[in-house]
């Protein structure tokens, strides 16, 4: 039975978890405090450090643990992704992940480079990415909710499951959700980066070649869906590569409760 903890010691405690979640998150830090809108640490709860059901230092795995195990781990492998790709250069400097200009637009660039028009659309390749950089930083708030609803049941199948079990439950859980959040960040990011006014200006040249009534009125709201699909498309591939991580190397399970429910 575990007894209720004094309230110094549960202060501490909460301390504690505060820190351990801003590591996992990547959130920064300025004063002593996670500088985050919403009370995001409060809002986290017991995400990590077992708040369910503690480690009962058995080794034997419980269903709380595993729970409790899974939402550590999505949170670390979240907070090392939305580090990753909102840094400059997240995307665009990652082969892996690097936004593509959408394919209509690569065979506009073909034809238009010819007769001096390449320059637009490298520019426009390089601020969609910048716009998915943006983009992805704002997306915390929604993993952290689907984190915190993940069941027993669900956190057993995904224990057993495969490498990117986790990864992929989130996925199903928040893409409509992130594609939502993320089509006016998006928007936003595009139109600061100049994106949307290169895209413009793209339009505006091809009107003398055959395919301008391709590149019409909904061009904007094309390079924005793309943006968002692949902005998406990168955030949970660190996931899944984080998620593998702590499933194969011991060395990235940082945490008794990591240790114990994927050692």
């Amino acid at each position: 039975m575990t007894l209720p903890l004094p309230a110094q010691t549960e202060r501490a405690a909460l301390m504690k978890r505060r820190a351990l979640l801003t590591g996992l998150l990547g959130l920064p830090v300025l004063g002593g405090c996670a500088t985050t809108n919403s009370g995001i640490l409060d809002a986290l709860g017991d995400i990590a450090l077992g708040g369910a059901g503690g480690i009962g230092g058995s080794g034997i795995v419980s269903e709380a643990q595993a729970a409790d195990g899974i939402r550590e781990a999505l949170a670390k492998g979240v907070g090392t992704a939305i580090t990753t790709v909102s840094a400059t250069n997240g995307y665009f400097g990652d082969n892996l992940i690097k936004v593509p200009l959408p394919s209509l637009l690569q065979d506009a660039q073909s034809v238009l480079s010819r007769f001096g028009a390449g320059g637009l659309f490298n520019d426009l390749k390089l601020q969609l990415n910048r716009g998915a950089e943006q983009a992805a930083g704002q997306a915390t708030n929604i993993f952290v909710d689907t984190i915190k609803q993940v069941s027993i049941t669900d956190a057993i199948a995904i224990v057993r499951g495969s490498s990117t079990a986790a990864t992929t439950y989130l996925a199903d859980r928040t893409t409509p959700q992130l594609t939502s959040l993320f089509t006016p960040i998006m928007n936003n990011a595009l139109q600061n980066t100049g994106a949307l006014g290169l895209m413009d200006q793209i339009v505006a040249t091809s009107r003398n070649v055959p395919f301008a009534q391709q590149l019409g009125a909904d061009s904007r709201q094309s390079l924005i869906s793309h943006g968002v699909d692949f902005g998406l498309s990168g955030l949970f591939h660190y996931i899944g590569q984080q998620e593998a991580a702590i499933r194969e190397n011991p060395l990235e399970r940082t945490s008794d409760l990591l240790r114990i429910v994927f050692g």
